[in-house]
């Protein structure tokens, strides 16, 4: 049984496996569970010898996975609640890396956030003419990303892109992100699923052990990248007065006010 009931659900199709962000209302916005119900699905990928391709998406059209639940930031208050929550994150994100299988990301709608870590930590991304990718935590939370998480962000759009994404705090459309690499293909809304499936099929009838060492390797070189210990850029951003107040504005839904402190 998932730990995250049947907020997030996972699907054999032999040779594919489906995993659905099933938080529609929230916009599929991740709780703990659905963190570690997505780890354990990577783990049954991986011991499933039938399942050569792991698809990823979001139910309800509207969002992949609108990020990290914020009510579940409320109780956060000191340095060591913000590292935990960065090296759960850094952990599922590094799991969703490590699948032996490839992973596709089908995209429809935002993905934010934790979302779009998550989008990103895929393989292969596809998404409709409506999706838009971000960060926008300098205008929301006033929290911050692990190095890990950096890095995967500038491993695909380079560190000027990167900067420029969380700065601004905005949204990369579809054709943009087409176009800086976040993403291999724009689909129309009502055929994303059947595109996602063909492309899927027509890798999982490839070699497997070529698909998994080429993965492999990659995966090694870009965590070759990520030494970086941050710990205390993160430890002083989470328990920072700003943190809360980006919290509690986002909950109340106003603008925060940060105080630089």
């Amino acid at each position: 049984m998932s730990p995250a009931g049947d907020e997030l659900l996972f699907a054999r199709e032999p040779p594919l496996a489906y995993v659905t962000f099933n938080r529609p209302q929230a916009r599929n916005a991740l709780t703990w569970a659905m963190y570690e119900a997505l780890h354990a699905a990577c783990d049954a990928v991986d011991a499933d010898p039938d399942l050569r391709v792991m698809i990823l998406r979001g139910a309800g059209g509207r969002a992949f996975a609108a990020g990290t639940d914020i009510t579940q930031f409320q109780a956060f208050r000191t340095a060591a609640d913000g590292l935990a929550y960065e090296r759960m994150l850094d952990g599922v994100i590094a799991r969703v890396e490590a699948v032996r299988r490839p992973v596709i990301a089908a995209v429809a709608g935002v993905a934010t956030g934790g979302g779009a870590s998550l989008a990103l930590a895929c393989d292969l991304r596809y998404c409709t003419p409506e999706s838009q990718f971000g960060i926008p935590i300098a205008r929301t939370l006033g929290n911050c990303l692990s190095s890990a998480n950096h890095a995967l962000l500038v491993d695909l759009l380079g560190p000027a892109r990167t900067k420029e994404l969380i700065f601004r705090a905005r949204l990369v459309g579809a054709e943009e992100a087409r176009g800086i690499g976040l993403v291999n293909e724009v689909v129309p809304a009502g055929r994303l699923e059947d595109r996602v499936r063909a492309i899927a099929l027509e890798i999982a009838s490839h070699a497997p052990i070529t698909l998994r060492v080429t993965k492999e390797s990659l995966r090694r070189l870009a965590r070759h990248r990520r030494a970086p210990d941050t710990d205390d850029l993160v430890g002083e951003t989470y328990a920072s007065e700003d943190f809360r107040e980006g919290v509690a504005a986002f909950l109340a839904k106003r603008l925060p006010v940060f105080k630089d402190r």
